[in-house]
């Protein structure tokens, strides 16, 4: 008798792609990064300042199989974000996906707000997207191709007392979302959204146990989100297969919008 082994093997996602993730050392970044590594990408990712974290990170995604580099940047600084793209396509030889996830809360009532709280989000939250953007574009319009997930959030879409800052900063990133995905659409350029809800994190963990509890009974799905849920959505505009979606926010938060 003789037996005959076939070996099958599975086309990953992402397989081959090379993806930058701002924002990657920890919380729905880090979930991103790994998501991604999984599905075959080879990851560049940046961070702000724990050294620790993002070497970790870059041998947790290297152990996978991929290539995968942590970067030092920071994406505010329009000269900065230019050399990450430059550092990246000499390290990696292409760039096929965008992910600006990077992003800061200084939460308080508007009466209550300093003038350099709210610059500073915009700043962090916003013009890193523009910076970001523009700095890459000139590769995915070379290429004729690219996708571009810009992280906004569902106090974007809807507001939130208390976060005006935040709020302007992740509604500002739907906007130029859609107006980039006019602006790059005939050159094979995708360019969406994603406004997660309630998703917990090294930062929610620091909240009382009461007060989560409570988010998580106002969701319909009775659940806080997971970096992962965020990380499967990206996943899906970073992927082919969504090669017809262009220009639209997608809510993961469970129900909370509707």
């Amino acid at each position: 008798m003789t037996f005959v082994f076939f070996k099958i093997t599975f086309m990953k996602l992402l397989e081959g792609k090379v993806a930058i993730i701002t924002g990657a050392s920890r919380g729905i970044g880090s979930g991103i990064a790994k998501v991604f590594a999984e599905n075959g990408a080879n990851v560049a990712f940046t961070y702000s300042s724990s050294v620790e974290s993002a070497t970790a990170l870059e041998n947790e995604l290297s152990g996978l199989g991929i290539k995968a580099k942590g970067y030092k940047s920071n994406a505010a600084d329009f000269n900065e974000a230019q050399k990450l793209i430059d550092d990246v396509m000499a390290e990696f030889g292409t760039i096929d996906v965008l992910i600006n996830n990077a992003g800061i809360t200084k939460d308080n009532l508007l009466m209550r707000m300093s003038e350099e709280d709210f610059d500073k989000v915009i700043e962090i939250n916003l013009k890193s997207v523009f910076n970001m953007t523009k700095a890459v574009q000139k590769v995915m319009l070379k290429n004729r191709k690219g996708s571009i997930v810009n992280m906004s959030s569902v106090v974007g879409v809807k507001g939130n007392a208390g976060q005006a800052n935040y709020a302007a900063s992740k509604a500002g990133m739907i906007g130029f979302t859609k107006s980039i995905a006019l602006e790059l659409g005939s050159r094979n350029i995708r360019c969406n959204a994603i406004a997660p809800g309630f998703i917990e994190t090294e930062m929610t963990a620091k909240l009382n146990e009461d007060v989560v509890q409570g988010w998580r009974d106002s969701i319909p799905l009775k659940r806080g989100g997971t970096p992962e849920d965020v990380a499967n959505a990206c996943l899906f505009f970073a992927s082919d297969m969504s090669a017809y979606v262009s220009g639209q926010v997608l809510n993961v938060c469970g129900g909370m919008l509707t």
